[in-house]
């Protein structure tokens, strides 16, 4: 369970948190001195650590600066009271995940905190290459025997113990974030903090203050000095996904970086030094971007010093299985149900599947198909309504495109479903894409502006639901019909 240790001296401050994180998935340790806060830290060994920089046997810093010493992986919350901003501000050049000031907003203090358990997961969780290593049980693991992925293990233990930047090329889900995680581990700065940056999810006006950081005034809203995740990691390791989608201002700015490990905050002029190793990733052709303008050629070359390219789940052949049997053992686990395989008639269902989500995809439908099975074994038919989650559209009848709501939840019901919202909410979201798309006649840059998400995000949905664009928009589902 995430364990949080919160180090302050006010009573209020201690009864937030225990409001905030009263479920029982949380692990909370408290401490109000900053003895107490090193002595809590070496014996709990907290996920996240939430400090005041004001304590009565510590000034400044100076407990920050302990606990960084022995953990700079842990992620340190810093509380602040009016007027110590600045010193806020000074410790997250320092490595400070973030800060909040008192008095304490309890939702943005709740998403703060969940936001630095995910990057601490990323920072101590391993990522394990499945062939060569004995698997934990807490482990995110790459697996696979196939040609494809033993390159990737061999690639990955070339370019680890460099600082060389790598670039991660790969469909969506085949776990090109878990390839950068182990360079990160098996790296000389796997003592340092990681942080990952996705650039298709981030709005474009918000990515480069994100990375670079921003000075007070920088533009409307800019109410305060930001450091960016490139200052912030100094010493430690980044990974950039979708680079793609990045606008040609962040281009020129992360080539700078990756030329001279310089760059200025948006709205300064200060030149602002750091070290960081930069690990990027894509699922775009970024060659093909380049000749048509729309990425820079020579940002290109800087990214593709060192390529790992991971391949889609079906052309692994065999890995199918093995994924499924790793998958099955621990989602089982995970959900306490008494699963302990598949039926024959399950394992080639999963065989004769296209994957157009990749590992993501079969994680998610195992998933739940174990919540399906009504015994020991996963059937065909259990799997069948886990693939049910994405199915096409249902026709209203005599007519071309419309949906029928009365008959999809009827027919779902009938099924026994236990997931009919995310059902509907997955079928409705698919039904707009396509109209969308439709109208656009496939230009998705327009799709995205209507739509008011990313390009990257569109693709990335366009994969997930089997949505095909070619002279006309379907959904795959619907051909096979």
């Amino acid at each position: 369970m995430p364990t949080i240790l919160v180090v302050d001296d006010e009573s209020s401050i201690l009864h937030a948190f225990r409001r905030v994180f009263a479920d029982p998935m949380y692990v909370l340790a408290t401490a109000s001195t900053a003895a107490e806060a090193v002595e809590a830290a070496g014996r709990v060994k907290p996920d996240v650590i939430v400090l005041d920089v004001h304590l009565s046997d510590a000034t400044g810093l100076q407990t920050f600066h302990r606990l960084r010493a022995a953990d700079a992986r842990t992620p340190v919350i810093l509380i602040t009271g009016h007027g110590t901003s600045d010193l806020a501000i000074e410790a997250i050049k320092h490595g400070a995940f973030d800060y909040l000031t008192k008095p304490l907003e309890l939702p943005q203090l709740r998403d703060v905190v969940d936001q630095a358990f995910k990057t601490s997961r990323l920072m101590h969780v391993p990522a394990v290459l499945g062939e060569l290593e004995p698997i934990p049980d807490v482990a995110d693991v790459l697996i696979g025997r196939g040609p494809g992925m033993q390159e990737v293990y061999k690639a990955i233990g070339r370019v680890a113990s460099t600082d060389a930047t790598v670039l991660i090329l790969g469909e969506t889900g085949t776990g090109k974030e878990l390839v950068a995680r182990a360079i990160y581990q098996h790296s000389r700065r796997a003592e340092k903090p990681f942080l990952a940056i996705n650039s298709a999810a981030i709005p474009e006006q918000l990515l480069e203050s994100e990375l670079f950081g921003h000075e007070k005034g920088a533009y409307t809203g800019a109410d305060r000095k930001r450091i960016g995740k490139f200052e912030q990691c100094s010493g430690g390791t980044v990974f950039l996904d979708e680079v793609g989608d990045m606008s040609p201002l962040i281009q020129a700015k992360v080539l700078r970086l990756l030329q001279d490990q310089t760059f200025e905050r948006v709205g300064g002029s200060e030149t602002v030094r750091t070290d960081v190793r930069l690990i990027a990733a894509t699922n775009a052709n970024l060659e093909q971007l380049t000749e048509q303008d729309q990425f820079r050629k020579d940002l290109y070359f800087r990214l593709n010093v060192f390529t790992i390219r991971l391949p889609p789940l079906r052309e692994r052949g065999a890995d199918v299985d093995l994924l499924t049997d790793h998958y099955v053992r621990r989602f089982a686990r995970e959900l306490q149900k008494p699963v302990q395989g598949l039926a024959p008639d399950g394992r080639e269902l999963l065989q004769r599947h296209a994957w157009p989500g990749n590992v993501r995809e079969l994680q998610s439908t195992l998933k739940k198909a174990i919540l399906y099975s009504r015994g020991s074994v996963i059937t065909a038919q259990d799997l069948n309504a886990a693939l049910g989650t994405v199915a096409a559209p249902v026709p209203v009848a005599g007519s071309t495109g419309g949906f029928d709501w009365d008959h999809f939840v009827q027919q779902r019901i009938a099924a026994g479903v236990e997931s009919l919202y995310a059902e509907a909410v997955t079928a409705m979201e698919r039904e707009v894409l396509l109209r969308v798309l439709q109208h656009t006649h496939g230009n998705q840059v327009q799709a995205a502006r209507i739509l008011g998400i990313t390009r990257g995000s569109l693709r990335n949905k366009i994969r997930a639901l089997n949505i095909s664009i070619g002279r006309s928009i379907w959904a795959d589902d619907d051909q096979a019909d």
